[in-house]
Protein backbone atom coordinates (compact mmCIF):
# COMPACT_ATOMS: atom_id res chain seq x y z
CA UNK A 1 0.00 0.00 0.00
CA UNK A 2 0.76 3.62 -0.83
CA UNK A 3 1.13 4.58 2.81
CA UNK A 4 3.10 1.73 3.95
CA UNK A 5 5.46 2.04 1.53
CA UNK A 6 6.00 6.04 1.86
CA UNK A 7 6.78 5.47 5.69
CA UNK A 8 9.19 2.79 4.72
CA UNK A 9 11.78 5.06 2.55
CA UNK A 10 10.73 7.83 4.91
CA UNK A 11 12.05 5.78 8.30
CA UNK A 12 13.89 3.29 6.77
CA UNK A 13 14.45 2.24 2.99
CA UNK A 14 12.58 1.44 -0.34
CA UNK A 15 13.43 0.50 -3.74
CA UNK A 16 11.34 1.68 -6.67
CA UNK A 17 12.09 0.23 -10.32
CA UNK A 18 12.37 3.45 -12.57
CA UNK A 19 12.95 1.18 -16.04
CA UNK A 20 10.42 3.00 -17.48
CA UNK A 21 12.08 6.67 -17.38
CA UNK A 22 13.78 7.61 -20.40
CA UNK A 23 17.89 7.40 -21.08
CA UNK A 24 19.44 9.13 -23.92
CA UNK A 25 22.86 9.21 -24.79
CA UNK A 26 24.80 12.27 -26.87
CA UNK A 27 28.15 11.42 -27.91
CA UNK A 28 31.12 13.19 -30.11
CA UNK A 29 32.93 16.40 -30.20
CA UNK A 30 29.63 18.25 -30.16
CA UNK A 31 27.44 16.66 -27.78
CA UNK A 32 28.80 19.65 -25.10
CA UNK A 33 27.80 22.33 -27.36
CA UNK A 34 24.54 20.68 -28.27
CA UNK A 35 23.58 20.36 -24.76
CA UNK A 36 24.44 23.75 -24.05
CA UNK A 37 22.08 25.20 -26.52
CA UNK A 38 19.33 23.03 -25.50
CA UNK A 39 18.86 23.07 -21.93
CA UNK A 40 18.37 26.14 -19.23
CA UNK A 41 21.06 25.13 -16.82
CA UNK A 42 24.80 25.60 -17.71
CA UNK A 43 26.52 22.27 -18.69
CA UNK A 44 30.17 24.18 -19.13
CA UNK A 45 30.38 24.00 -15.30
CA UNK A 46 29.75 20.12 -14.67
CA UNK A 47 33.05 18.33 -14.07
CA UNK A 48 33.25 14.82 -15.32
CA UNK A 49 31.26 12.65 -13.21
CA UNK A 50 29.05 15.25 -11.78
CA UNK A 51 24.93 15.37 -12.65
CA UNK A 52 22.70 18.89 -13.46
CA UNK A 53 19.04 19.40 -13.04
CA UNK A 54 17.81 21.12 -15.84
CA UNK A 55 15.07 21.86 -18.49
CA UNK A 56 14.75 21.53 -21.73
CA UNK A 57 12.61 24.84 -23.11
CA UNK A 58 10.19 25.67 -26.21
CA UNK A 59 10.55 28.96 -28.04
CA UNK A 60 8.12 30.76 -26.04
CA UNK A 61 9.88 29.19 -23.05
CA UNK A 62 7.11 26.48 -21.79
CA UNK A 63 9.14 23.21 -21.14
CA UNK A 64 9.40 20.66 -22.97
CA UNK A 65 10.69 18.05 -20.08
CA UNK A 66 12.52 18.59 -16.58
CA UNK A 67 16.21 16.17 -17.00
CA UNK A 68 19.18 15.19 -15.18
CA UNK A 69 22.21 15.57 -17.39
CA UNK A 70 25.46 13.32 -16.27
CA UNK A 71 28.65 14.06 -17.59
CA UNK A 72 30.53 10.93 -18.26
CA UNK A 73 33.10 12.70 -20.82
CA UNK A 74 33.67 15.71 -22.25
CA UNK A 75 32.15 14.30 -25.45
CA UNK A 76 29.43 12.09 -23.91
CA UNK A 77 26.60 12.87 -21.78
CA UNK A 78 24.06 11.08 -20.55
CA UNK A 79 20.12 12.37 -20.07
CA UNK A 80 17.33 10.72 -17.69
CA UNK A 81 14.42 11.77 -19.26
CA UNK A 82 10.67 11.68 -18.27
CA UNK A 83 9.11 8.13 -19.68
CA UNK A 84 6.39 9.68 -20.96
CA UNK A 85 8.56 12.16 -22.90
CA UNK A 86 10.91 10.19 -23.90
CA UNK A 87 9.80 9.83 -27.86
CA UNK A 88 8.74 13.67 -28.06
CA UNK A 89 12.16 14.18 -26.10
CA UNK A 90 14.31 12.49 -28.77
CA UNK A 91 12.15 13.98 -31.70
CA UNK A 92 13.19 17.19 -30.22
CA UNK A 93 16.46 16.78 -29.55
CA UNK A 94 17.01 15.28 -33.18
CA UNK A 95 14.92 17.94 -35.15
CA UNK A 96 17.32 20.65 -32.69
CA UNK A 97 20.86 18.74 -33.80
CA UNK A 98 22.82 21.85 -35.65
CA UNK A 99 25.89 20.14 -34.31
CA UNK A 100 25.48 16.47 -35.67
CA UNK A 101 25.95 14.93 -32.67
CA UNK A 102 25.32 11.17 -31.80
CA UNK A 103 22.00 10.73 -30.26
CA UNK A 104 21.02 7.51 -29.32
CA UNK A 105 18.36 5.56 -27.13
CA UNK A 106 19.51 3.80 -24.07
CA UNK A 107 15.79 3.28 -22.80
CA UNK A 108 16.20 -1.10 -23.87
CA UNK A 109 19.84 -1.40 -23.09
CA UNK A 110 19.62 -0.16 -19.03
CA UNK A 111 17.69 -1.06 -16.17
CA UNK A 112 17.01 1.45 -13.13
CA UNK A 113 16.37 1.13 -9.92
CA UNK A 114 16.30 3.95 -7.40
CA UNK A 115 16.55 3.09 -3.40
CA UNK A 116 16.07 5.61 -1.26
CA UNK A 117 15.92 6.13 2.60
CA UNK A 118 18.41 6.79 5.04
CA UNK A 119 19.42 3.19 5.31
CA UNK A 120 20.01 3.32 1.48
CA UNK A 121 24.14 3.47 1.75
CA UNK A 122 23.75 0.96 4.49
CA UNK A 123 22.35 -1.52 1.97
CA UNK A 124 23.96 -0.61 -1.20
CA UNK A 125 27.48 -0.65 0.84
CA UNK A 126 27.64 -4.14 1.22
CA UNK A 127 26.75 -5.03 -2.17
CA UNK A 128 29.20 -2.59 -4.15
CA UNK A 129 33.01 -2.38 -5.05
CA UNK A 130 33.42 1.45 -4.10
CA UNK A 131 33.54 3.29 -1.11
CA UNK A 132 29.22 5.11 -1.53
CA UNK A 133 30.38 7.61 0.86
CA UNK A 134 32.70 9.46 -1.35
CA UNK A 135 29.95 10.00 -3.61
CA UNK A 136 28.37 13.35 -3.04
CA UNK A 137 24.64 14.30 -3.69
CA UNK A 138 24.32 14.76 -7.95
CA UNK A 139 27.44 12.80 -8.21
CA UNK A 140 28.18 9.62 -9.33
CA UNK A 141 30.78 7.14 -10.25
CA UNK A 142 30.91 3.64 -11.73
CA UNK A 143 31.53 0.48 -10.04
CA UNK A 144 29.60 -3.40 -9.19
CA UNK A 145 26.67 -3.75 -7.45
CA UNK A 146 26.85 -7.81 -6.74
CA UNK A 147 29.52 -7.89 -9.07
CA UNK A 148 27.41 -6.45 -12.12
CA UNK A 149 28.97 -2.91 -13.68
CA UNK A 150 26.63 -0.22 -13.12
CA UNK A 151 26.34 3.59 -12.88
CA UNK A 152 25.80 4.39 -9.18
CA UNK A 153 24.45 8.08 -8.50
CA UNK A 154 23.73 9.74 -5.90
CA UNK A 155 19.84 11.15 -6.36
CA UNK A 156 16.41 10.67 -6.26
CA UNK A 157 12.79 12.11 -6.34
CA UNK A 158 11.71 11.67 -2.23
CA UNK A 159 13.80 14.25 -0.64
CA UNK A 160 15.95 10.93 1.44
CA UNK A 161 19.03 10.24 0.86
CA UNK A 162 19.62 7.23 -1.83
CA UNK A 163 21.31 6.29 -4.64
CA UNK A 164 19.96 5.29 -8.90
CA UNK A 165 21.78 2.64 -10.49
CA UNK A 166 21.96 1.95 -14.33
CA UNK A 167 23.20 -1.41 -15.33
CA UNK A 168 22.34 -4.52 -17.57
CA UNK A 169 18.86 -5.24 -17.67
CA UNK A 170 19.56 -9.35 -18.29
CA UNK A 171 21.31 -8.44 -14.27
CA UNK A 172 18.06 -6.97 -13.14
CA UNK A 173 16.83 -10.29 -11.58
CA UNK A 174 19.76 -11.09 -9.44
CA UNK A 175 20.67 -7.14 -8.30
CA UNK A 176 17.03 -6.96 -7.40
CA UNK A 177 17.63 -9.82 -5.21
CA UNK A 178 20.48 -9.17 -3.64
CA UNK A 179 19.32 -5.38 -2.78
CA UNK A 180 16.52 -7.06 -0.61
CA UNK A 181 18.96 -9.48 0.69
CA UNK A 182 21.08 -7.16 1.94
CA UNK A 183 18.27 -4.55 3.35
CA UNK A 184 16.17 -7.70 5.00
CA UNK A 185 17.05 -6.42 8.84
CA UNK A 186 16.05 -2.95 7.80
CA UNK A 187 12.60 -4.10 6.49
CA UNK A 188 12.87 -2.87 3.05
CA UNK A 189 10.38 -2.91 0.73
CA UNK A 190 9.79 -2.34 -3.02
CA UNK A 191 7.85 1.11 -3.41
CA UNK A 192 5.70 2.12 -6.73
CA UNK A 193 4.33 5.04 -8.46
CA UNK A 194 2.11 6.25 -6.00
CA UNK A 195 4.37 6.12 -2.92
CA UNK A 196 7.13 8.26 -5.29
CA UNK A 197 4.22 11.10 -6.35
CA UNK A 198 3.30 10.89 -2.28
CA UNK A 199 7.04 11.87 -1.35
CA UNK A 200 7.72 14.18 -4.19
CA UNK A 201 4.90 15.88 -3.45
CA UNK A 202 5.75 16.33 -0.09
CA UNK A 203 9.04 17.84 -1.01
CA UNK A 204 7.36 20.04 -4.21
CA UNK A 205 9.07 18.29 -6.83
CA UNK A 206 7.38 19.24 -9.68
CA UNK A 207 5.78 16.24 -12.08
CA UNK A 208 5.94 17.17 -15.80
CA UNK A 209 2.05 16.51 -17.38
CA UNK A 210 1.07 17.83 -13.82
CA UNK A 211 3.01 20.74 -12.44
CA UNK A 212 5.07 21.41 -15.89
CA UNK A 213 4.27 21.47 -19.30
CA UNK A 214 4.83 23.15 -22.77
CA UNK A 215 2.51 25.67 -21.35
CA UNK A 216 4.35 26.90 -18.25
CA UNK A 217 7.77 28.76 -17.77
CA UNK A 218 10.79 28.16 -15.52
CA UNK A 219 10.18 31.48 -13.92
CA UNK A 220 6.49 30.54 -13.15
CA UNK A 221 7.44 27.02 -11.80
CA UNK A 222 10.13 28.20 -9.52
CA UNK A 223 12.66 26.70 -11.37
CA UNK A 224 14.14 29.89 -12.13
CA UNK A 225 17.51 28.50 -10.09
CA UNK A 226 18.24 26.15 -13.18
CA UNK A 227 18.50 28.80 -16.12
CA UNK A 228 21.17 30.70 -16.31
CA UNK A 229 20.29 33.87 -18.37
CA UNK A 230 24.61 34.81 -18.50
CA UNK A 231 24.80 31.43 -21.34
CA UNK A 232 25.31 32.91 -24.39
CA UNK A 233 22.37 31.45 -26.12
CA UNK A 234 19.90 28.70 -25.55
CA UNK A 235 16.37 27.66 -26.71
CA UNK A 236 13.89 29.90 -24.94
CA UNK A 237 16.46 32.18 -23.81
CA UNK A 238 15.13 35.43 -25.80
CA UNK A 239 11.52 35.06 -23.87
CA UNK A 240 12.49 34.50 -20.67
CA UNK A 241 14.74 37.51 -20.88
CA UNK A 242 11.47 39.26 -21.41
CA UNK A 243 9.74 37.27 -18.50
CA UNK A 244 12.02 38.07 -15.86
CA UNK A 245 12.36 41.83 -16.88
CA UNK A 246 8.86 42.25 -16.67
CA UNK A 247 7.70 38.96 -14.10
CA UNK A 248 5.36 36.68 -13.66
CA UNK A 249 1.79 36.65 -13.69
CA UNK A 250 1.27 33.57 -11.42
CA UNK A 251 2.85 31.07 -9.18
CA UNK A 252 3.36 27.95 -8.47
CA UNK A 253 2.59 27.41 -4.74
CA UNK A 254 2.19 25.24 -1.93
CA UNK A 255 -0.72 25.04 0.39
CA UNK A 256 -2.45 23.12 2.82
CA UNK A 257 -6.32 22.53 3.26
CA UNK A 258 -7.37 23.72 6.33
CA UNK A 259 -10.78 22.34 6.34
CA UNK A 260 -11.85 18.32 5.39
CA UNK A 261 -11.25 18.07 1.69
CA UNK A 262 -8.06 16.30 0.16
CA UNK A 263 -7.40 18.14 -3.14
CA UNK A 264 -6.36 16.95 -6.51
CA UNK A 265 -5.38 17.86 -10.19
CA UNK A 266 -7.66 20.50 -11.51
CA UNK A 267 -9.34 21.85 -8.20
CA UNK A 268 -10.02 25.34 -8.93
CA UNK A 269 -8.50 28.13 -6.39
CA UNK A 270 -10.45 30.83 -5.23
CA UNK A 271 -9.55 33.99 -3.24
CA UNK A 272 -12.58 34.86 -2.01
CA UNK A 273 -14.98 34.24 -4.43
CA UNK A 274 -12.16 35.18 -7.52
CA UNK A 275 -11.20 32.14 -9.03
CA UNK A 276 -7.75 32.83 -9.09
CA UNK A 277 -6.07 29.29 -10.00
CA UNK A 278 -5.85 25.57 -10.12
CA UNK A 279 -4.65 22.69 -8.32
CA UNK A 280 -1.79 20.64 -9.99
CA UNK A 281 -1.07 18.33 -7.15
CA UNK A 282 -2.69 17.19 -4.29
CA UNK A 283 -2.46 14.06 -1.78
CA UNK A 284 -2.97 13.21 1.67
CA UNK A 285 0.48 13.78 3.35
CA UNK A 286 1.14 10.29 5.03
CA UNK A 287 4.18 12.14 6.69
CA UNK A 288 2.15 15.11 8.03
CA UNK A 289 -0.74 13.37 8.44
CA UNK A 290 -2.87 16.37 6.65
CA UNK A 291 -3.98 17.52 2.72
CA UNK A 292 -1.84 19.04 0.64
CA UNK A 293 -0.96 20.35 -2.62
CA UNK A 294 0.82 22.47 -5.16
CA UNK A 295 -1.13 24.52 -7.80
CA UNK A 296 -0.74 27.58 -9.68
CA UNK A 297 -2.05 31.04 -8.50
CA UNK A 298 -2.23 34.89 -9.85
CA UNK A 299 0.58 36.60 -8.53
CA UNK A 300 -1.10 39.10 -6.59
CA UNK A 301 -2.79 36.07 -4.38
CA UNK A 302 0.49 34.06 -4.07
CA UNK A 303 1.78 34.97 -0.86
CA UNK A 304 2.48 32.96 2.59
CA UNK A 305 0.05 33.03 4.42
CA UNK A 306 -2.63 33.24 2.22
CA UNK A 307 -6.09 31.84 2.74
CA UNK A 308 -7.67 30.61 0.03
CA UNK A 309 -11.02 28.33 -1.21
CA UNK A 310 -10.56 25.02 -2.88
CA UNK A 311 -13.49 23.47 -4.88
CA UNK A 312 -13.75 19.89 -4.19
CA UNK A 313 -17.03 18.06 -5.69
CA UNK A 314 -18.38 21.32 -5.49
CA UNK A 315 -17.79 22.15 -2.23
CA UNK A 316 -15.72 24.89 -1.38
CA UNK A 317 -12.63 23.45 1.49
CA UNK A 318 -10.35 26.61 3.20
CA UNK A 319 -6.58 26.21 2.55
CA UNK A 320 -3.21 28.43 3.26
CA UNK A 321 -0.38 29.43 1.33
CA UNK A 322 2.47 27.98 3.17
CA UNK A 323 6.19 27.72 2.82
CA UNK A 324 7.50 24.58 0.94
CA UNK A 325 9.21 21.75 1.07
CA UNK A 326 6.12 20.84 3.46
CA UNK A 327 8.55 18.32 4.53
CA UNK A 328 11.56 18.94 6.04
CA UNK A 329 14.67 16.07 5.34
CA UNK A 330 18.42 15.95 6.33
CA UNK A 331 19.32 15.89 2.51
CA UNK A 332 21.62 18.42 1.40
CA UNK A 333 19.41 20.24 -1.88
CA UNK A 334 20.46 20.41 -5.20
CA UNK A 335 20.76 24.46 -5.12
Amino acid sequence: GIIEEHNCVRSNVGVFDVSHMGRIEIRGPTALQLIQRLTSNDVSKLNRNQIQYSLMCYPHGGIVDDITVYKIEDDRLMLCVNAINTDKDLDWIKSNNKENADVIDLGKELCQLSIQGKRADEVLQRLSDIELSSIRYFWFKRGTIDGVESIISRTGYTGEDGFEIYFNPEEALQIWEAIFNAGEEFGIKPAGLGARDTLRIEMKYSLYGNDIDSKTTPFEAGLDWVVKLHKKDFIGKEVLLKQKAKGVDRKLIGFETIDRGIPRSKNSLYYRNLKVGNVTSGTMSPSLKKPIGIGYVNILYSDIGTSLDIEIRGKRVKAKIVWTPFYSTEVKRIH
